[in-house]
C-alpha cells in the first residue's frame, strides 16, 4: 500500500533542499535567465550537499541504493527554487544513474568515480529530437555496426549540460532496439549548437548532428548485452513530472501570496469569487499531478513496471504546470506580464514540458 506520509529521514531532506532552493536557489533565478549561465558555485554547494550522488552507489562514492520517491522530493524543490538550475544541478544523474544500472565494469569504474568526487562534475544524455513526429522510443538517430564500431547518424536537440570532460550517452536504434552510446563530445563528425530557448534559459543546451561518428563496442551502455533504455525513459519522465509539480508550486505560492496582499475596493483580490476558485482549483490540480508523481516513482522502488504511471504522471504535470503558470500570471494581472515578478518566467519554463524528455533522472 502506499504511504503518502514522507519518512523522518525524507522530511528531513525535504527541509534541507527547500532552504537550499530558497536561499541559494531562488535569488538567483532571474540573474540565471538573463545571463544565460548557471554559477558554478551554487552547483558545487549542491554537491557538497549530496543532492548529485545520492542515488549512486556508495562503493564509488555515492549515497547508496536509488529511491525514486526521494528523488522526486528532492527534484520538486529544486525547481520550485527554479527549472533550469534543478535540471543543472542533477545533471550528473543523467549519465550517472544509467550507468550505475546497466554500465559495464570498466564504464562504472570510468566514469562513476569523477561524479561522486570532491568536485561538481556535469552529465548529459541526448534523446529527444527536433522532429514533430519524434517517437522517444523509436529515435531516427541509428547505430549500425560497421565491424567492430558503430556509426552513428541522426540529429538530437535540448542536450543539456553538454560541455563535460565525460562523454554524454545518446539513444540510438540498433537492430529495431533503443540503444544507449557513450560518446566523446569532441568525437570526430559531431557538430554541436548551442541552442536559445523561450525558457530555462539559465540551462545551456545544443543540438548535436551526429555525421557517421564512430564509437566502440566498449562505449555502448552495457556493452554487448545493452541496455534497457525504456526503462530510462520511465525514469526520467517520473523525474520531469515532480519539476513539473515543483514550477506549478512555485508559481501557485507566488499568486496566492500576491492575492493576499493586493487589495481592490478595499478588500484583498483573494476575497474575489473568480480568484478565490482558481486559486482553489490550481491548489487541486497540484496536489493530484504530485500523487500521480509519487505513485509512479513507488512502483519503481518496488519493482514495478511503471512505464504507464509514469508516462500518465507527466502527460498530465506538463498540463497542470502550464495551467497553473498561466493562472498565476492572470492572478497577477499587469504585473505578471513584467520580469520583474517571476510568474512569467514560470510560465516561459513551463511550456518546455510539452517536449521535455530526460532532463533528469529519479
Amino acid at each position: 500500500m502506499i504511504d503518502f506520509e514522507p519518512s523522518d529521514d525524507q522530511a528531513l531532506i525535504i527541509e534541507t533542499v527547500h532552504q537550499f532552493a530558497e536561499n541559494e536557489i531562488r535569488p538567483l533565478a532571474r540573474d540565471c535567465d538573463e545571463a544565460g549561465a548557471i554559477p558554478h558555485e551554487v552547483l558545487a554547494t549542491a554537491h557538497e550537499l549530496g543532492l548529485v550522488a545520492n542515488s549512486l552507489p556508495e562503493s564509488y562514492g555515492g549515497g547508496g541504493e536509488p529511491n525514486a520517491v526521494t528523488s522526486c522530493l528532492i527534484a520538486e524543490e529544486l525547481a520550485w527554487g527554479n527549472l533550469a538550475i534543478a535540471v543543472g544541478i542533477l545533471s550528473p544523474t543523467l549519465l550517472g544513474a544509467p550507468i550505475a544500472a546497466f554500465g559495464t565494469q570498466d564504464q562504472r569504474d570510468a566514469i562513476l568515480p569523477k561524479l561522486c568526487g570532491t568536485d561538481y562534475v556535469s552529465g548529459s544524455i541526448a534523446v529527444t529530437e527536433p522532429d514533430f513526429d519524434f517517437d522517444v522510443y523509436r529515435p531516427r538517430t541509428s547505430a549500425k555496426r560497421d565491424g567492430d564500431v558503430y556509426i552513428l547518424t541522426g540529429t538530437k536537440c535540448q542536450v543539456p549540460e553538454p560541455a563535460s570532460e565525460l562523454p554524454f550517452l545518446v539513444t540510438a536504434v540498433v537492430d529495431d532496439t533503443l540503444q544507449g552510446f557513450l560518446v566523446d563530445p569532441d568525437a570526430p563528425g559531431l557538430t554541436r549548437t548551442p541552442e536559445s530557448n523561450l525558457g530555462m534559459r539559465g540551462l545551456r543546451t545544443e543540438e548535436i548532428v551526429f555525421d557517421s561518428v564512430r564509437v566502440g563496442e566498449a562505449d555502448r551502455l552495457g556493452g554487448e548485452a545493452g541496455a534497457d533504455m525504456r526503462s530510462i525513459i520511465t525514469r526520467g519522465r517520473v523525474a520531469m513530472a515532480a519539476m513539473a509539480v515543483g514550477v506549478a508550486r512555485a508559481a501557485f505560492e507566488i499568486s496566492i501570496d500576491y492575492a493576499k496582499q493586493r487589495e481592490t475596493f478595499g478588500a484583498p483580490i483573494a476575497t474575489r469569487q473568480s480568484i478565490a476558485f482558481k486559486l482553489a482549483d490550481m491548489a487541486i490540480e497540484i496536489d493530484g499531478i504530485r500523487l500521480l508523481t509519487w505513485e509512479a516513482a513507488w512502483r519503481l522502488d518496488h519493482g514495478l513496471d511503471a512505464a504507464r504511471e509514469a508516462t500518465l504522471a507527466y502527460q498530465q504535470a506538463k498540463q497542470v504546470a502550464l495551467i497553473v503558470a498561466d493562472g498565476a500570471v492572470q492572478v497577477l494581472g499587469g504585473h505578471g506580464y513584467i520580469r520583474d515578478y517571476l510568474p512569467e518566467m514560470h510560465l516561459r519554463d513551463a511550456s518546455g514540458f510539452a517536449s521535455f524528455e530526460a532532463l533528469s533522472l529519479v
